[in-house]
């Protein structure tokens, strides 16, 4: 059996506190909201599809940084999801492709629906909710350093 990677962004703007969503329009995830992200080429680490990705669903941004979040693994240990939490400066308007018809910028918590189930678990586990937490809270003290701004 075939193994099937793929990767996702959460996507933090640290202006405004809030993350990015994605409405699906295509594959077997139609009609749901979902993280910018897809399935990796076989020749790519799970980071390099990302990006990829992020660039092909909503335009060229700049991430600031990104810290993995989760690896789920199915049972069967055939399919691979790496969610990535990434942060950008500001929030900003997609450049959506044909995989998608709506975008939704929404605070911590306030998630939109109907949203996919994988990344409805992930978000819902206490450890994921956690972790959000530390890295947000931690941005937020680097974002206060001048040395780690983005010179504009």
């Amino acid at each position: 059996m075939k193994e099937i990677i793929c990767s996702g962004a959460l996507i933090y703007a640290v202006n405004t506190s809030k993350f990015l969503f994605v409405h699906r329009t295509k594959s077997k995830n139609k009609n749901l909201w979902g993280l910018v992200g897809g399935t990796n080429l076989r020749h790519e680490t799970p980071y390099t599809a990302l990006t990829r990705e992020i660039t092909e669903e909503v335009g060229v941004i700049e991430i600031k940084k990104s810290v993995p979040l989760e690896t789920f693994v199915s049972n069967d240990h055939h399919f691979l999801f790496h969610t990535y939490l990434c942060f950008v400066e500001k929030e900003f308007i997609p450049k959506l492709n044909d995989e998608h018809n709506g975008y939704a910028w929404v605070t911590l918590g306030y998630w939109p629906r109907p949203l996919h189930i994988g990344l409805h678990n992930t978000l819902k586990s206490k450890i994921n909710q956690v972790k959000i937490q530390t890295v947000i809270e931690c941005i937020s003290v680097l974002e206060k350093d001048s040395k780690w701004k983005t010179k504009t």
